[in-house]
């Protein structure tokens, strides 16, 4: 079974969170999940800048879960 990494970004100051942006990669652990969860709002809060994290006050919530595994369906 892979895992899924979903984050959603949210500002303090406006009280509402984006939709969730679920990554095409898949992981092999949990582990390994949350260790890119953490890179990754990293990375993006790096990416929007100090000015912006701070005037809006933003955070990352991340969530790790098991995907379940689509059977192959015949066409």
């Amino acid at each position: 079974m892979k895992i899924a990494l979903a984050i959603i970004m949210c500002s303090y100051v406006y009280s509402e969170c984006m939709d969730p942006y679920v990554f095409p990669e898949k992981y092999n652990s949990h582990y390994e999940c949350m260790i890119a969860g953490h890179e990754k709002s990293l990375s993006k809060i790096e990416q929007i800048g100090k000015r912006t994290t701070n005037r809006e006050e933003l955070y990352f919530k991340f969530v790790c879960y098991p995907e379940e595994e689509q059977e192959d369906v015949p066409v």
